[in-house]
């Protein structure tokens, strides 16, 4: 979406049906209370398996304890977006503009890594929502991020897909676009839909809508329902598609079994809704095992059966413990499962009422809503996979200028103004990974001797502001060039942050990327 449309939370539009679904008001937070359980109850049972199989199903023995949900009160997928719906409630509520959202969210005091680190990282170099999350300035555009954080605006547009398909569309701005934003997007209509819908396979289907089918995200969850119907007793199989069609597109952390992307995490998450019967136990066991990112897999699909089946309804095997922890705070929040819950319930309302809804005594009619598409198709990278990587200590395939130093075994750090560093390749893009420090300075790159813009290594010390060196940060990227040889040249600036103590910029490898060719 573009322009006042991406800048907003509320999302009212006109609706030609003038049919209604019923729900009363103690059904409506069971529902929502179910939705955080399951939510809790998901990301708890994955973690214990979280990257531990990465290319490959997990197949080792899973346990379960009631207690293990406290977890969860200290886990990201559950703080960082109540930490986002706190930022809403201290604001306008749902009013409050995104770059509100997004400015609360990079001075939050937690650690960030992937879009997330990125979106705040952009943010406090001054590059707000909607492109602090744009595929021009992050390269993590299509990452998981915004999808594991999505599910409170589903929780809080009940039976509304396309308005929470719209909310998500601003909200996951802050740290991500095309199929990272689509996740998120698909993740939160699902939860819409799960208030009246009784199947969690009706729930995918539907929800698709809410995405541009032409969307690669949108082609790995069509894959996972044409598997189920095709084989709908072996996840295994559908698995094994997917992974062959999903599994080496990471354009984030390429050349690696570990895959952070969007698309293929989301495919796991359907591939325990379609295959789990609708079962608590068997949904979040199947989104698990198809590894990666197991616990937020497990934990959007968990949320999606708690919505669907109701707190009440869910086993107590799974939400015996959560009273007594209820009025416990999530890490770096003011919420409290109880207190989430509840605050939920007040925007469900105001948007049950923005949208044409109303209320009658004690049961709220909410206008129906067709899932539905009405943007345009975005896509961070189209086409573009890896091709090959220069390391630092391949010191035949660049060059250098200045004084340079080397730093951790790995990498090639500048030391002041002047210093430059220069790759040719060829191929159709390029991203320069390295780290950001506290004496991180300012460079300017260059593509083809024209000016690409202006970036610095500075870590500004929020949350660590991402400084997450095992996973490398990536500092500048040029892609969807023409296919061929290009140069990359980054000239250090006599520049940099008013508190940081020093010019370096710090580069431990380049990535070429390069057009598929199907």
């Amino acid at each position: 979406m573009k322009g006042i449309k991406a800048l907003f939370l509320l999302a009212v539009f006109p609706v030609s049906c003038t049919q209604y679904n019923s729900i009363t008001k103690e059904e409506l937070a069971d529902k929502i209370k179910g939705g955080w359980a399951g939510k809790m109850i998901g990301v708890s049972y994955g973690i214990q398996i979280e990257f531990n199989a990465c290319g490959k199903t997990f197949e080792g023995p899973l346990s379960w304890a009631p207690d293990k949900v406290e977890y969860a009160l200290r886990d990201d997928d559950l703080y960082g977006q109540l930490h986002i719906m706190s930022s809403m409630e201290k604001h306008q509520g749902l009013k409050t503009p995104v770059t509100q959202l997004g400015f609360d969210f990079a001075h939050a005091g937690f650690t960030l890594c992937h879009a997330n680190m990125q979106g705040r990282k952009n943010i406090l170099d001054g590059i707000m929502p909607p492109l602090s999350g744009h595929a021009k300035y992050n390269m993590h555009a299509n990452d998981i991020d915004f999808q594991i954080e999505s599910d409170f605006i589903g929780i809080i547009n009940p039976g509304m897909p396309h308005s929470a398909a719209l909310m998500a569309d601003s909200v996951g701005r802050i740290m991500c676009y095309g199929d990272g934003l689509y996740g998120g997007m698909f993740v939160s209509a699902m939860h819409a839909l799960a208030y009246f819908e009784k199947d969690a396979k009706v729930i995918v289907e539907k929800a698709l809508k809410c995405i541009p089918a032409e969307s690669l995200y949108a082609n790995a969850i069509q894959t996972v329902i044409d598997g189920y119907k095709s084989n709908p007793k072996e996840w295994r199989k559908t698995w094994a598609i997917v992974q062959e069609k999903f599994g080496e597109i990471d354009i984030c952390v390429p050349f690696n079994a570990f895959n952070i992307d969007a698309a293929i995490n989301g495919a796991f998450v359907v591939m325990g809704l379609m295959f789990g019967e609708n079962d608590m136990g068997k949904t979040i066991e199947i989104a698990a095992r198809c590894g990666q990112d197991s616990d937020c897999n497990a934990a959007n699909a968990g949320a999606v059966i708690g919505i669907m089946m109701g707190y009440n309804a869910i086993e107590d095997i799974y939400k015996s413990h959560i009273p007594k922890i209820e009025d416990k705070l999530f890490v770096f929040t003011d919420y409290s499962f109880k207190k989430a819950a509840l605050q939920s319930l007040i925007f469900a309302e105001e948007n049950i009422l923005a949208n044409g809804g109303r209320i009658r005594g004690n049961v709220f009619k909410i206008k129906n809503q067709k899932p539905q598409f009405t943007g345009i198709l975005e896509q961070s990278f189209p086409g573009m996979i890896p091709g090959y990587m220069v390391l630092m200590t391949d010191n035949e395939q660049y060059t250098i200028a200045g004084n340079w130093e080397d730093y951790r075994g790995s990498f090639k750090a500048s030391t002041q103004p002047g210093d430059i560093f220069e790759i040719k390749f060829k191929g159709s893009g390029i991203t320069i990974k390295g780290r950001y420090g506290i004496d991180g300075g300012n460079a300017m790159a260059y593509i083809d001797g024209q000016p690409l813009r202006e970036f610095n290594c500075y870590s500004y010390g929020k949350g660590d502001c991402g400084n997450w060196v095992t996973n490398l940060q990536h500092l500048i990227h040029a892609m969807n060039l023409e296919e061929g040889e290009h140069t990359l040249k980054i000239e250090v600036l006599d520049k940099k942050h008013p508190e940081s103590t020093g010019h370096k910029i710090y580069i431990e490898r380049a990535i070429i990327y390069k057009k598929h060719k199907p």
